[in-house]
C-alpha cells in the first residue's frame, strides 16, 4: 500500500452478505444461470403449448366451416329435389323435350355429391327406402323384401341419405 492511498476492498456483496471468497461468487453465478434457463425452459414450454393449443383450434373451427358449408349446401340440394321431382315427373311425360334439362340438372347436382339411390330389384333397405306399397310373393329367396318398383326416388348427399325412396317391395 502506497501512502494516502486507501486499502483495496476485495471483498464482493451477494445475496446481501459480503464476502470475499470467489468461489463463492462463482456459485452465485452459476445458481443465477440456471435459474435463468430454468425459466427460458418454462417459457419455451408454455410458448410450445400455446401454439399446439392454437393450431389445434385452428383445425377445430376450419373443421367446423367445412361442415357448416357442407350442411348447407346439403340443405340447398334438399330443397331442389321437389324441382328434381318436377322434372323427373315431366320427363315420363314428354322425354324429348325434358331429357336435356332433366339431364343438365342432376348432372350438376351429381358434380355436387348428389346420387340417385338405384334400389329397383335390391333387397329392402328401411334406412334407404320407405315401403308404401307390400305385394305378396318369394323376396330374395332368404326371408327378405325385395324392391319391385320405385315410386318416388331417393337420394344421397356425399354418402348421406338425403331423402328415403317411396318404394313397393315383394315378399
Amino acid at each position: 500500500m502506497v501512502d494516502g492511498e486507501a486499502p483495496v476492498d476485495e471483498s464482493v456483496v451477494v445475496d446481501g452478505t459480503v464476502t470475499g471468497d470467489e468461489s463463492v461468487v462463482a456459485d452465485v453465478v452459476e445458481l443465477d444461470v440456471e435459474a435463468l434457463a430454468a425459466e427460458r425452459d418454462s417459457f419455451r414450454d408454455i410458448a410450445q403449448r400455446l401454439q399446439a393449443d392454437f393450431e389445434n383450434y385452428r383445425k377445430r373451427v376450419s373443421s367446423q366451416t367445412a361442415d357448416e358449408v357442407e350442411r348447407a349446401t346439403g340443405r340447398l340440394a334438399e330443397a331442389l329435389l321437389p324441382v328434381l321431382d318436377a322434372c323427373e315427373a315431366a320427363f315420363v311425360a314428354h322425354p324429348a323435350e325434358v331429357e336435356p334439362l332433366f339431364n343438365l340438372l342432376l348432372g350438376e347436382l351429381r358434380k355436387q355429391g348428389l346420387e340417385a339411390m338405384n334400389l329397383n330389384g335390391q333387397a329392402f333397405d328401411p334406412n334407404l327406402a320407405e315401403a308404401v306399397m307390400r305385394e305378396d310373393g318369394d323376396g330374395d329367396g332368404n326371408g327378405n323384401a325385395v324392391v319391385t318398383d320405385v315410386m318416388r326416388s331417393g337420394y344421397t348427399w356425399k354418402g348421406r341419405v338425403l331423402r328415403a325412396a317411396l318404394v313397393k317391395v315383394r315378399g
